[in-house]
Formats: C-alpha cells, structure tokens, sequence
C-alpha cells in the first residue's frame, strides 16, 4: 500500500485521488450533515412500518397504520357526493328555467356543466365552445332549433339524428340532384350568397330566386331566415354551419351534409344535462 499523502498548506490527509495535479482533502462530513442523515434513514423505516411501502406479488405492504391514498380519495369523493346530494336533488326536481332563476342553483348548474362540457363537448364544439366546420358556435345567437334554455336542453337531452332515442331531434333536406336541373343549383346558389351582400349576376339571381321559392321556402321559408321547427338554417345571415362560398353551397344543395349529435341523457343522465343546458345557455348566445 503507498504511502498516504498529507497535503502539505493544510495538513490534512488525502483521498488518493489526483486529477490535473489537483489532490481531494479526505475531510470528514459535517455532525449536522451525518445527523441528519441518519436521521432520514431512521424515518425511511419508521415510514415503512406505519404506512403501506414495499410492493409484494399482488400487493403491498398495508402499514400498521392501515393507510392509503387510494381509500382517502375514495372517502374525500363520498363525502363531497353526500354535501352535494340536497342541491342535486334540487337539480333533479327543476326544470332549466327553473334552475336559471334560482341563483344558487344556477351557479351550481354553470359550474358542473361546465365541467361537463369540457370532458363530452369540446371534441366537436371546441373547449371555447366556438365550434368548427359542421359544428354549430354556440357562443352566437344563431341556433338552428332554438337557443332558449328548454330549447337548449331538448337538444342535448336528446340529441340531433340519434339512432336510438325516438324523441331526436329530425330534420333532412332533400338531396336536389334528383329534383333540380345542374343550371337550377348554380341558380339557387347564386340566389342564396346574394341575400347575405354579395352581388351576383342578375341573370342567375332572379331564376334563383324562383327556384328556391318553388323547392326551398318550403323549409327555410320565403326570406330565407329558416325555421326551427325542422332544423332548417337561417341562409340570410352569412353565418355558415357545414360550407362556404357558392360553389359549396351548390354541392348542398346536390348533396346535403347532415350533422349528428348523439343523445345525452342515457349517457350522462338527466341533472347533467340541464347542467350542460344551463352552462351553453350562459356562454352568451342563450335565447
């Protein structure tokens, strides 16, 4: 064994390690330090004894103390059901109007559909509720089968073209490539984009304006503003849902696009949804 070496300014002893001409002091740690690590150890055991630690084949550990997060949680989760129980009760006897009315549980029901909305909704409606090509803004005040609340909750009760809830919401329009002659569409069409400001040819504008009186007042009516009654959009606002421009609103009217929205009372349950109702009716477009 070779010699230890004692640095030669401070007297003390040497690791023996030596990098670029530079010695590391062998100096001991400090008390404070050694103490309070083996104070750690001292509470990594008693850790081990009260609380659940070491993982075992399908288990682990419970700890004397019999603790768990999981079972917290679970009872934290209880008891905030059990203090909402009497307002979820209330939720459950009101009608939406009624809940709009009633600050306190108004304020309940934006909160929890809220919460709602951002775990079922956003996927089409976006998480700012601002919708998207084929997805309705509900922000707007443009609705097409009506923005009050019980309108509202209809709706999301039981959704638009639901395979299965027979109370859906239906409303089709004909696919007028089987109707319309190919110069009748472009006709239509133009007619549609001029009542929202933009000019177009006179010449395709007024024989537009008859075929659609003639195929399409029946449902959208004769000013175009819609009916909500069937589903049927308002074509005068230049608010498009599913298309833009008159070469897509040609192919509409050939061919529609038909939206579906499923029904979310079996999903969700009842409360939910008129705590989804009253929180879309908040957003600023509610009738």
């Amino acid at each position: 064994m070779a010699d230890k070496h004692i640095d030669e300014i401070s007297g003390v002893e040497t690791t023996g390690h030596e990098w670029d001409g530079i010695r590391e002091l062998n100096n001991p740690m400090p008390r404070w330090w050694v103490w309070t690590f083996y104070a750690t150890i001292v509470w990594a055991l008693g850790y081990t004894i009260l609380y659940p630690a070491w993982p075992l084949v399908n288990d682990a550990t419970r700890g004397v103390l019999g603790y768990s997060s999981r079972g917290e949680l679970v009872t934290e989760l209880a008891a905030a059901k059990t203090a909402q129980g009497a307002i979820l009760e209330k939720l459950a006897a009101a009608t939406p109007e009624e809940i709009i009315a009633n600050p306190e549980l108004n304020q309940f029901a934006t909160a929890g559909g809220a919460a709602a909305f951002r775990v079922n909704c956003t996927p089409c409606h976006g998480t700012g509720a601002a919708g998207g090509e084929g997805y309705p803004n509900l922000n707007d005040d443009d609705w097409l089968w009506g923005g009050s609340v019980d309108a509202i909750y209809q709706t999301v009760a039981h959704g638009i073209r639901d395979a299965v809830d027979p109370d859906t919401r239906i409303g089709e329009m004909t696919a007028f490539a089987d109707v319309l002659q190919p110069e009748e569409i472009r006709q239509a069409a133009a007619y549609v984009v001029s009542l929202t400001g933009n000019p177009r040819d006179p010449s395709m504008v007024e024989p537009g304006k008859q075929v659609f009186l003639d195929n399409c007042a029946s449902c959208h009516g004769e000013n175009a503003e819609g009916n909500r009654d069937l589903g049927a959009p308002n074509l005068a606002d230049a608010i498009w849902l599913k298309v833009h421009g008159e070469e897509q609103i040609a192919g509409q009217i050939r061919a529609p696009k038909h939206g579906v929205m499923p029904a979310w009372t079996t999903r969700l349950g009842d409360v939910t949804v008129k705590q989804l109702a009253v929180y879309v009716h908040s957003l600023g477009g509610g009738e």
